[in-house]
This record gives C-alpha cells, sequence and structure tokens, in this order.
C-alpha cells in the first residue's frame, strides 16, 4: 500500500483529504505543523508528500529545501495564493506540481495516482535504459545511468529525480527540438492536469547546476517559439 503523507495545518481540509486518499486505497499520515511534518518525512517511508507552504514552524518552502537527497519522492505543492510568481517559487524549491485551494478532493487523489504511476514509469524506464547502456558522456558532461547520478568535469551535481528525468530524457534524445508541452507529457506524463511551465523551471533549475555560462548554454539550447534541444 502505498503512503502519503499530509503535511497541511488546516485539519478540516487534511481530513477531507485523508478520507478521499484513504478511500482510494491509499495509507495516510497527517501533521499540521511544519518542523514535526519534516521529521516524520525524514524518519518514515514516504511515496508522496502533499506539502501546504503556509504552515506554523516551517512553512513549506523552507521544508522543500531541508529534503533530504534520498527521500526523492514526488512533492504536491497546496497553497491558497494564485499569483504565477508564488507558482515559480514553489516549483523552483523542488515541487512536482503546485495545486491552487480551493481544489476537489477528486482532482487531488487524480493528481497522486497520476504522478505515482509516473514515478513508477520513470524508475522502470531509467532500469531498462541502464541494461542497454551504462552512461551517457558528452562533453564533459556524464550520466551514470545506474546510479542515476550525473557529473560535470568529474564533479557531482544532484539532481531532483524530476530534473534528472527531463536531462536524462533530452540528453537520449539529442539535437531534436521539443516544446515544453511533449516534454511535460513524456517526463511528467500528465496529459490536461498540470501545466507545462513546470518545465521552463526545472530547465532553469539543470541549467544552474550543469552549465558554467547560464548566458550561453553548452548542453540545453532555447530554440526561441520552438521548445528546447539538446545539443552534442
Amino acid at each position: 500500500m502505498k503512503k502519503i503523507l499530509i503535511i497541511e495545518d488546516d485539519l478540516s481540509i487534511a481530513e477531507l483529504q485523508k478520507d478521499y486518499l484513504e478511500v482510494a486505497g491509499f495509507e495516510v499520515n497527517v501533521y499540521n505543523n511544519g518542523i514535526e511534518g519534516l521529521k516524520a518525512f525524514q524518519d518514515n517511508k514516504v511515496d508522496l508528500l502533499i506539502l501546504d507552504i503556509m504552515l506554523p514552524g516551517m512553512d513549506g518552502l523552507e521544508i522543500l529545501r531541508n529534503l533530504k537527497d534520498d527521500k526523492d519522492v514526488p512533492v504536491l505543492l497546496v497553497s491558497a495564493k494564485k499569483e504565477e510568481i508564488d507558482k515559480i517559487k514553489g516549483l523552483s524549491s523542488g515541487a512536482d506540481d503546485y495545486i491552487t485551494k480551493p481544489f476537489s478532493p477528486g482532482e487531488l487523489v487524480a493528481r497522486v495516482k497520476a504522478h505515482l504511476e509516473n514515478y513508477e514509469r520513470l524508475k522502470l524506464r531509467f532500469s531498462e535504459g541502464a541494461k542497454k547502456t551504462n552512461a551517457l558522456s558528452i562533453r564533459g558532461l556524464k550520466i551514470d545511468i545506474d546510479s542515476h547520478r550525473v557529473f560535470v568535469l568529474g564533479k557531482e551535481v544532484n539532481l531532483a529525480q524530476k530534473e534528472y528525468a527531463l536531462l536524462l530524457y533530452m540528453a537520449q534524445n539529442p539535437n531534436r527540438v521539443f516544446g515544453r508541452e511533449e516534454l511535460f507529457e513524456r517526463v511528467w506524463g500528465l496529459e490536461a492536469m498540470g501545466d507545462s511551465a513546470t518545465v521552463t523551471v526545472h530547465i532553469a533549475r539543470i541549467r544552474e547546476k550543469i552549465e558554467s555560462d547560464l548566458s550561453n548554454p553548452q548542453y540545453i539550447e532555447t530554440v526561441w517559439g520552438a521548445g528546447y534541444r539538446f545539443r552534442v
């Protein structure tokens, strides 16, 4: 049974989410304090995290920055903040999805299922890719598929799961131009349920970690009006 952790200070909302998720077959635990919720996440096996932004003790964005690298699971950020800048901040902090309150419990369950299914699909894809080739090396960038590790000029860089998935997918399909919508569907696997702007945020985060000159990217190029291309 997949385990879901909810960190939400509004107990009425949290209990409603919990009820719907349990009916859908998930095991759910709820915390209403950021510090306690982070500790529970770090101390227990969790398959997906539903995280509110406004929390006592420690807010959701701070929790995202404190998540352990080895506990890389899908994170759904929920908030009453509807401005685009708030969504960008949340996604830039490491969230996989951003859901604006109010939302229907049915939509939440659908998103949870979609993220978990896509996460398992990505793990299978990486496993199958590892059987074909152990690593990709492109001009100082090395992607070790067996260990899901990335190195630039011999120095390891830490990528979140979706960052790694996006980089690997593009590196395995070099010199091809991908639109944001296509990359979103290929890597996130969520049709008509997410925001393709997520791709832009993740591309920016990957570049910050692997590019030596952000004004002149050597690996992931922007093709204006079309999308992105991994150059070899």
